[in-house]
């Protein structure tokens, strides 16, 4: 059951000081605009209205999500911090004396509503931008990054030997249960963990074969990873046909179980497969590379930065007016190419302020042919993008012009705005898996971006 607010102040909260009352100013700007009841809309649809156990306030979930992002806590620290802190506990909407939301409880309404309601918020809250008349759409700028996802540095060696690891230790977790109990799975996981520990040590020896002992353990380990996979198909096999005979008995916990089993299985395969293909000599395709077991979206993507010429995450495109808010963002599998996703980006800006962009401005990235045609279509009036490769004569000339160049300067503020966001409101690195997680995690990052922008421009 959907509660929106909490009950009123207590009368312990009467009895304090008014100097242990008085809030910072953007905590006291954030939560007036946290007042409208709008933001409580995108959360209805996955609560009824009145049956069920009631939840937390979402007034209170929201400025709580609120202060994790803008001060970059986890949801543990969080909860202990809002405990501790009268100001906070007011900011939340908390009586004085009342219980803090358990750091669980958090955790399943961002996963369980995910990207849609977060989306709404976002929605909702441009749509109060511009009904207050502060959204100023004279020019907007596009740029691209990466979100990292969650995941240590991968190597095909250190995939292989943690998916073997989970299969074991998935399969016993099964067994212990009563499932698949007489099929047999060797657990090899020593053996594949000294072998991928073996490779650092073989590489730092200066013998001319190394190279050749190196690629000889990986097709080991390729091999033993196949090997294992094979069997835990069999203890798969086994576990399904006792859940068909337990039916409705069986525990939510057991079915859990065969379908994480199943998941790791699939993507050791893929793992042991991209091994044999670099080892023949090739190198997997970027787009549907594995980096990670329990990241299984997450792809290698390479930006040019010098000191990471190679991330792995996903890609996000951010669009933000001359005030600094970011009117657009999008958060993308793998790294596609940047020019297709622009217009797309001011079709949205569009539908949410009811009218176009009068000028857009990107780097060469963009610059293909085509973009500036349906920019045009769109309604945008000044396209502002230097094409790609060498200009000819014409070109040039429009590029010379000292308007173009202007924009072109302000467009590099862009590079400003995607570090703040990363910096201050946790777009460096999702912490929520899978690209539903990693929209998740982003649109709660400029949910709080936007609330401090805006909430200082309607003051």
């Amino acid at each position: 059951m959907l509660r929106t607010v909490d009950d009123q102040p207590t009368l312990w909260e009467t009895l304090l000081p008014p100097q242990a009352l008085v809030m910072p100013a953007e905590l006291v700007r954030v939560g007036s605009l946290l007042n409208d009841e709008r933001f409580f809309a995108p959360y209805r649809e996955f609560f009824h209205a009145s049956l069920g156990r009631p939840s937390i306030p979402i007034e209170t979930y929201l400025r709580m999500m609120f202060l994790k992002t803008r001060y970059r806590l986890g949801f543990e620290t969080l909860c202990r911090e809002v405990t501790d802190s009268i100001t906070w506990q007011r900011f939340c909407r908390i009586p004085l004396g009342g219980t803090t939301p358990h750091p669980t409880t958090l955790m399943k309404i961002t996963t369980r509503c995910g990207e849609a309601a977060v989306d709404g918020l976002n929605e909702a809250l441009i749509a109060k931008a511009v009904e207050s008349r502060v959204l100023k759409m004279n020019r907007v700028r596009a740029d691209t990054t990466v979100v990292e996802a969650n995941v240590a540095y991968p190597s095909d060696s250190g995939l292989l030997a943690k998916g073997v690891a989970k299969i074991a230790r998935t399969a016993r977790k099964l067994q212990a249960m009563g499932y698949a109990t007489r099929t047999r799975l060797a657990d090899k996981t020593r053996s594949v963990r000294s072998r991928a520990r073996s490779i650092n040590a073989n590489l730092k020896r200066r013998n001319d074969d190394k190279i050749a002992v190196v690629k000889r353990i990986n097709g080991d380990l390729a091999g033993i990873a196949e090997r294992v996979a094979r069997q835990a198909d069999a203890v798969v096999r086994n576990a399904h046909r006792r859940l068909r005979t337990l039916g409705d008995q069986a525990s939510g916990m057991a079915r859990a179980a065969i379908e994480s089993l199943e998941r790791t299985v699939e993507l050791t395969r893929r793992v042991a497969a991209q091994t044999r293909q670099r080892l023949a000599g090739t190198t997997p395709s970027g787009a549907t590379r594995i980096v990670s077991l329990h990241d299984a979206d997450a792809r290698p993507i390479v930006k040019g930065r010098l000191g990471k010429p190679v991330e792995f995450g996903y890609k996000a495109q951010l669009v933000d007016n001359e005030d600094g808010v970011i009117v657009d963002h999008n958060v993308e599998i793998g790294n596609p190419p940047d020019a297709p996703m622009l217009n797309p980006a001011i079709e949205r800006i569009k539908a949410r302020t009811g009218k176009s962009p009068r000028a857009v401005t990107a780097d060469r990235g963009y610059g293909e042919p085509g973009v500036e045609d349906d920019l045009h279509a769109a309604g945008v009036r000044y396209v502002v993008v230097p094409t790609k490769g060498k200009p000819n004569a014409a070109r040039r000339k429009i590029e010379d012009r000292r308007a173009f160049r202007n924009m072109v300067r302000w467009r590099t503020g862009c590079e400003g705005r995607i570090s703040c966001a990363k910096r201050d409101f946790g777009l460096a690195r999702t912490r929520i898996d899978g690209i539903a997680g990693a929209r998740t995690w982003c649109g709660h990052g400029v949910f709080a971006h936007n609330l401090v922008k805006i909430s200082a421009m309607i003051d």
